[in-house]
């Protein structure tokens, strides 16, 4: 299971431990990735996403999963959020129809 957001895209970063003796060790910086539920309005189910708490703050931001998904391009999402896109505006076309 790989410490990456499905929204932002951040994952594990590397820098130095740094004693009072200015020792370096190297080590990781982890990002705070939760395993959480979006709910979308347009296909009416829960969503379960690996998120940072930064991402979800983004979707907070953006309006919801919905808005986020619609007004991101395909290229910039996860792959595994892609197949949302395409059913989330087929879903507000037919609300719309």
């Amino acid at each position: 299971m790989s410490r990456r957001c499905m929204i932002t895209g951040k994952g594990p970063m590397s820098g130095n431990n740094v004693s009072h003796a200015l020792n370096r060790t190297r080590r990781r910086f982890l990002p705070n990735v939760q395993e959480a539920s979006v709910y979308s309005v347009a296909l009416d189910r829960w969503i379960k996403l690996r998120v940072s708490t930064s991402g979800l703050r983004t979707l907070e931001h953006k309006g919801g999963f919905d808005e986020f998904v619609s007004n991101t391009a395909i290229t910039k999402l996860d792959p595994k959020i892609r197949g949302y896109k395409a059913q989330i505006e087929k879903a507000i076309a037919a609300k719309a129809a």
